[in-house]
């Protein structure tokens, strides 16, 4: 295969010119992104709770959490692709990185259609695992069920973008995922307030969306697949050993870490719906205005672990590290406005997501819970503007291993832990599950900030050396 020019190569290389202009212009379109695709996914959260109130709120996000799940499950294995492709990048190595993009694609798309089906066949089993309110069963079940059957479109599109991510290209992605947000607020409308489908239309607006998605990013890797240097044959998605052994190394850890950490969720979740449907709903709401809020923090965590590959791929060791020092000015700034804004005006924020004309009594009580929420949630906030930035550089250098232990310790040992201590030897109630999901992130940071300034990560071999 002959060598691309830099002209028609898609991405960029991101180990020349300013750090912290390039980790922004870098960072924008993947904020972007996740903005719009959280926005799609508050709208459907918004939707249900206007024309379905609590009890579709509860089923629709509890429903969600599984299909949630499985797609962090896929996500971990689309960024050990990721971090493989970057160093790969990094080092110019084209025939290695064609051999990593056919292989993860194969692993993607198998294991995505396997879970699909087994989570559908067991929707009813994992429900009443997470003591799914008797009132939201139905409508969880009808979203759970679409939503699994959809994985194969997540686990597609995030294929494809950590592909494009890995290689220097953070501008696609987002029109992909801009194609998603417009259909999906289109079908909403449709099919929950024209149709009344409830969480089933939220589902079926979702599904179709993610594959409008995975559709458009399939297509545009298929029309530049020579400048990808990925030819598109069958041949091209055969199971190469080496990548294989390095995304399945790099991966199952990955996964690991981000099922520990959503089991632990799952758990605390479980236990929050035990106390009622104002206590899950509460929950549900905030944890959504979480997500919403961490979106630049994440956006840049992203950015910094793309371009840390490539740097350390390139051995640029003294850039590779102050790319870790200008994300963490960007999360700092985020976290201290969230913090503010989290402090100062709770109710009206928890205001956009339920309607007070349905089940009055309980959006009041939601209503009370948010202020205890947020004010609970600011060691989050603290705690994410040092775990992303720091934790940026495990990602960059494809330490599975060290993943996989923070997974441990962040998800069963604190965010239980934490949970269990406070809800039931303290006697603070469900207070005591938000305080667990808020300080989980303290080990992260501890490890992540320990593993930076040890240098451990300059004497590590690279993924193209092994």
């Amino acid at each position: 295969m002959s060598s691309l020019t830099a002209k028609n190569k898609v991405g960029s290389d991101l180990t020349e010119g300013n750090i912290f202009i390039t980790l922004i212009k870098f960072s924008i379109p993947l904020l972007l992104a996740n903005v719009i695709q959280q926005a799609y996914n508050t709208v459907d959260l918004i939707v249900i709770g206007r024309f379905a109130g609590a009890v579709g709120t509860v089923g629709t996000s509890t429903g969600g959490e599984i299909a949630n799940f499985l797609s962090m499950l896929g996500i971990g294995f689309a960024a050990a692709g990721q971090v493989y492709v970057a160093q790969l990048a990094g080092a110019k190595d084209e025939e290695r990185t064609k051999q990593a993009i056919g292989t993860l694609m194969t692993i993607m798309l198998a294991s995505s259609v396997v879970l699909g089906v087994v989570c559908t066949c067991f929707t009813g089993w994992f429900l009443n695992l997470l003591k799914t309110p008797a009132e939201a069963m139905g409508e969880a079940r009808n979203y759970m069920i679409v939503t699994c059957l959809g994985i194969p479109f997540v686990y597609g599109y995030n294929a494809v973008t950590s592909v494009l991510r890995g290689m220097g290209e953070s501008k696609r992605p987002l029109l992909f995922v801009t194609i998603a947000a417009i259909s999906n607020i289109i079908l909403d409308v449709i099919f929950v307030a024209w149709f009344k489908m409830a969480s089933l239309g939220t589902a079926l607006a979702t599904v179709i969306a993610q594959a409008f998605s995975f559709i458009a990013s399939a297509v545009y890797m298929y029309r530049h697949r020579e400048q990808m240097g990925f030819d598109f044959k069958l041949s091209s998605f055969k199971l190469h050993k080496e990548p294989l052994k390095i995304i399945l190394r790099l991966g199952i850890p990955k996964a690991l870490q981000s099922g520990l950490i959503n089991i632990s969720m799952l758990y605390c979740i479980r236990q929050i719906n035990a106390f009622g449907l104002a206590e899950s709903a509460t929950n549900s709401i905030g944890n959504k205005i979480l997500r919403l809020s961490n979106l630049i923090t994440v956006s840049v965590d992203t950015g910094a672990a793309a371009m840390i590959g490539q740097n350390l791929g390139a051995r640029k060791y003294d850039r590779a590290k102050k790319i870790v020092y200008r994300a963490l000015v960007v999360a700092l700034i985020v976290a201290a406005t969230n913090i503010a804004v989290g402090l100062t005006m709770p109710r009206t924020i928890f205001k956009f997501f339920i309607n007070k004309d349905i089940q009055p009594e309980v959006v009041e009580k939601v209503l009370d819970y948010s202020v205890d929420f947020m004010r609970i949630n600011c060691w989050a906030f603290f705690l994410s503007a040092f775990m992303g930035p720091y934790g940026a550089m495990i990602t960059g250098d494809g330490n599975a291993n060290l993943s996989f232990l923070i997974g441990i310790i962040d998800g069963v040992v604190l965010r239980i832990g934490i949970s269990v201590v406070l809800a039931q030897v303290f006697h603070m109630g469900v207070y005591g599950y938000f305080y667990g999901n808020a300080l989980a992130r303290i080990a992260p940071v501890v490890i992540d900030m320990a593993y930076f300034y040890s240098n451990h990560w300059r004497r590590r071999k690279l993924l193209t050396e092994q």
